[in-house]
C-alpha cells in the first residue's frame, strides 16, 4: 500500500509539472491566436512576441495561461490531451479485421459478444490503432530479445571458459555499443532488404543489436560470481568442467541473468522503435511517432511514446514475475 502511494504521489507530481510546463511552452501559439481574434496581447506585435522568451511573454499575459491547453497542434500538449488520444486510439476505436469471422465467434450470446469485442479490439487491423501498431512493435521486440538472449548467453558462456574469447571478444562487444543505433539501423535495413530478409527480421536483428549487451556482461559476472572456495570444493568432489557449470556458475548466474533480461527487453523495445522508423510503412510506433513529427501531430507523438512506455512496463513486469518464480523455485532469498 505504501509503494502505491508513493507511485501515485510521484505521478500525481510529474503530471502538475508537465500541466505548468504547458504554459510557457504553448504561450506563443495562444498569443497568435488570441492576436488573430482581436483579443489584447502584450507585446502587440508578432516580431516582438517572437523574440520575447517563453516566460517573459507568459507573465505578460496571464489572461491566456487557459488558452493553452486545448490547442489543436501544441508545442508540448495538456496530459489530458495525451491521455484523450490514447483513449480514442485504442478502445474507442472502431475494430477493423481482415477476413471472415473466426469461427466460435458467431454465436450470438452476450458473453461470445463480448468475448469477440476483445479480441477485436486486440486482433483490429485499423491504422490508427495504438493497440495495431504496438502489437507490431511487440512481435519485433519479441523476436530481437529472443536473438539477443540466445547471442549473449552464447558469447557470455564462451567468454568466461575461453581465455582467448576474454581477451579478443568482449572489447569488440563493448566498442559495439559506442556506434550510435539511429547510424546503424538505416544500413542493416538496406543490407537485409538487398538480401530479401523479412522486414520483422530486420526489425529483430536491430533490437538484438541492442539487447544481446547487457545480457553478456550481467551472464559473465553471474558465471564468474562463485568464489574459489566454491571452485575448489567442486574439484574436491573430482566435479567436471560441465559438472561445475551446470551445479554451481549457472544457478549463481540466475539473479544476474534476470536483472540483465530487463534491461535487453527495455533496450530491444527502443531498438524496435528505432527501426520501425526505417521501415515505417510497416506499421509500429516508431513509424507512428514518425507520422506525427510529419504533420507536426505532437499528440500523436506523445500518445505513441507513453504506449512504448506501457509497453516497456509491461515487458520489464513480466520478465520480473517469470524472475520471482525462478529464484523462489531455486531458493534463492527475496
Amino acid at each position: 500500500m505504501k509503494s502505491l502511494l508513493s507511485i501515485l504521489v510521484v505521478v500525481a507530481t510529474l503530471i502538475a509539472i508537465w500541466y505548468v510546463a504547458c504554459i510557457p511552452m504553448n504561450m506563443l501559439e495562444a498569443a497568435i491566436q488570441a492576436d488573430r481574434a482581436g483579443q489584447e496581447v502584450t507585446p502587440t506585435s508578432a516580431p516582438e512576441r517572437r523574440k520575447m522568451g517563453r516566460l517573459a511573454l507568459t507573465f505578460k499575459n496571464p489572461s491566456l495561461w487557459s488558452e493553452v491547453f486545448e490547442q489543436e497542434r501544441p508545442q508540448l500538449p495538456a496530459p489530458h490531451q495525451v491521455g484523450r488520444e490514447l483513449w480514442k486510439t485504442t478502445f474507442a476505436m472502431k475494430p477493423r479485421l481482415k477476413g471472415p469471422k473466426p469461427e466460435g465467434f458467431d454465436d450470438r450470446s452476450s458473453l461470445y459478444k463480448k468475448a469477440y469485442a476483445v479480441y477485436a479490439t486486440f486482433a483490429t487491423e485499423a491504422k490508427r490503432s495504438l493497440i495495431y501498431h504496438s502489437r507490431i512493435t511487440l512481435s519485433a521486440t519479441l523476436l530481437g530479445f529472443a536473438f539477443g538472449t540466445l547471442l549473449g548467453i552464447i558469447l557470455a558462456v564462451s567468454i568466461v571458459y575461453s581465455r582467448a574469447m576474454d581477451m579478443s571478444v568482449m572489447p569488440w562487444i563493448i566498442a559495439s555499443q559506442t556506434v550510435p543505433i539511429l547510424a546503424i539501423a538505416p544500413m542493416i535495413v538496406v543490407v537485409l532488404s538487398a538480401l530479401n530478409v523479412d522486414d520483422i527480421i530486420a526489425k529483430g536483428v536491430i533490437s538484438m543489436y541492442l539487447s544481446f549487451f547487457p545480457v553478456v556482461v550481467g551472464m559473465v559476472k553471474g558465471l564468474r560470481s562463485p568464489g574459489r572456495m566454491q571452485l575448489d570444493q567442486m574439484m574436491t568432489w573430482n566435479a567436471s568442467r560441465a559438472a561445475t557449470f551446470w551445479k554451481l556458475r549457472l544457478p549463481s548466474s540466475m539473479p544476474y541473468l534476470f536483472a540483465s533480461l530487463k534491461v535487453g527487453v527495455a533496450a530491444s523495445l527502443i531498438g524496435a522503435v528505432v527501426a520501425e522508423l526505417s521501415l515505417s510503412q510497416n506499421g509500429g510506433l516508431g513509424a507512428r511517432l514518425l507520422a506525427g513529427s510529419y504533420y507536426g501531430q505532437t499528440v500523436q507523438i506523445w500518445s505513441a511514446l507513453l504506449a512504448a512506455a506501457a509497453l516497456a512496463a509491461l515487458l520489464v513486469w513480466s520478465i520480473g514475475a517469470v524472475q520471482n518464480i525462478t529464484l523462489k523455485r531455486m531458493g534463492f532469498a527475496r
